[in-house]
């Protein structure tokens, strides 16, 4: 089962400069689907800035699109909902500088758990822009996605120190990017697919593209997938984690161009639950104690949109330098 990387088919542009401050979603945040074409976020709503913790709750609750901005700190309650806080469909929420931080809580993007809903809502949450913002001392996770969510785009953030999830994303949620992200001082980063049990809400779904993040010593779960596929994992840089990539439930993983410095075992299909399948390729390894499981074969992300991608050896200068807040 462990194997080299495959030789790839991927479009690769080498010496190809990233796109650090892009405007629009890429990724499986800007495939037309469920009705919605692309991530726009708060595009044509009024633009407005939160300094103070009742703005920011009162605005990102409002029903009509809307682009908030952020300016310096704001500190999120824990009261009745664990510090877990709801983000309405159509929005933008950007930090403004270099200093914007949401505090203390996290951003919860999807309406209440009911394992009885096997398929999207017509009122699922939708069309969410998370940008240039550090997240850090959640009592519960920093961003959670759920309840058949889709269109959610979550890029060039600073994650650290939540208890659990970093950004989680679950029940039936779809069509997410998670890019230029750095995630540090944390354990349990990224979930996709919450449960062993949950394949009637996910199978079909869970279809996230995590590209140019920066795992800076994030120890597990970057990410730690069930059921999804196509799942895209590409130009992230890892560095002194437990393990990258796991694939259960028979998830389907593309993992290329990535760059592992120190990490026990950066892809695993043999990990808990049923076996998942991971594709790679175009992966360099450096102090790694093992190579990455490789298994079955996975639905090409080109299936759904076009990417180029930059050669691995490429990731360890232009990820740190472009991922993270204060880049756009």
């Amino acid at each position: 089962m462990a194997a080299a990387a495959l030789a790839t088919t991927a479009v690769v542009l080498p010496g190809a400069t990233p796109a650090y401050a892009a405007t629009t979603a890429d990724g499986f945040a800007s495939v037309n689907a469920l009705g919605q074409n692309g991530t726009t976020g708060g595009a044509g709503g009024a633009v407005v800035t939160a300094t103070t913790t009742a703005q920011f709750l009162g605005y990102i609750a409002r029903p009509e699109p809307l682009v908030v901005q952020v300016k310096g700190t704001i500190t999120l309650p824990t009261g009745t909902t664990d510090g877990m806080h709801d983000v309405a469909s159509d929005k933008t929420i950007i930090g403004l500088g270099t200093d914007a931080r949401l505090v203390g809580g996290g951003l919860n993007i999807g309406l209440p758990v009911d394992d009885d809903v096997t398929s999207p809502p017509a009122d699922a949450v939708h069309n969410i822009i998370i940008r240039n913002l550090a997240l850090t001392g959640a009592t519960d996770d920093l961003i959670n996605v759920q309840m058949f969510s889709h269109h959610i785009w979550i890029d060039h953030n600073d994650f650290s120190n939540g208890d659990d999830g970093a950004v989680d994303i679950k029940r039936g949620s779809d069509f997410v990017t998670v890019s230029w992200n750095r995630f540090h001082d944390h354990d349990k980063t990224l979930l996709l697919g919450h449960d062993d049990d949950n394949g009637a809400q996910d199978i079909g779904r869970l279809r996230v593209t995590y590209h140019h993040n920066y795992f800076d010593g994030s120890d597990q779960r970057n990410p730690r997938v069930r059921f999804g596929e196509s799942v895209h994992v590409y130009n992230n840089y890892y560095r002194d984690n437990s393990y990258g990539v796991a694939s259960a439930m028979n998830a389907g993983v593309v993992m290329e161009g990535n760059y592992f410095y120190s990490v026990n075992n950066p892809g695993r299909v043999d990990f808990s639950g049923d076996l998942g399948r991971i594709v790679a390729r175009d992966n360099i390894l450096v102090e790694c104690n093992h190579e990455i499981e490789l298994r079955g074969s996975v639905v090409e992300p080109r299936t759904y949109y076009a990417y180029t991608r930059n050669r691995a050896a490429e990731v360890p200068t232009i990820v740190p330098a472009g991922a993270g807040t204060g880049r756009i």
